[in-house]
């Protein structure tokens, strides 16, 4: 899924990002706008884990929203 589409999106994807980053609050999600690398930065922050992992879940993600 292209950036430009995320962000168009994002008010409904933000449900299936909360749905798989139970974590992360409406509000920070809304702060995020589809903005990919603050979305990663939340998570990482949130879980605990490397960016680089943080990175690679949103595109597993983003792969599974294709649909």
């Amino acid at each position: 899924m292209n950036t430009d589409i995320i962000e168009g999106s994002w008010k409904q994807l933000a449900g299936e990002a909360q749905k798989q980053w139970g974590k992360l609050t409406n509000d920070q999600l809304a702060a995020v706008n589809g903005n990919r690398k603050s979305l990663a930065g939340l998570i990482q922050k949130n879980y605990g884990i490397v960016r680089e992992d943080a990175e690679n879940q949103v595109k597993e993600w983003e792969k599974s929203m294709k649909g």
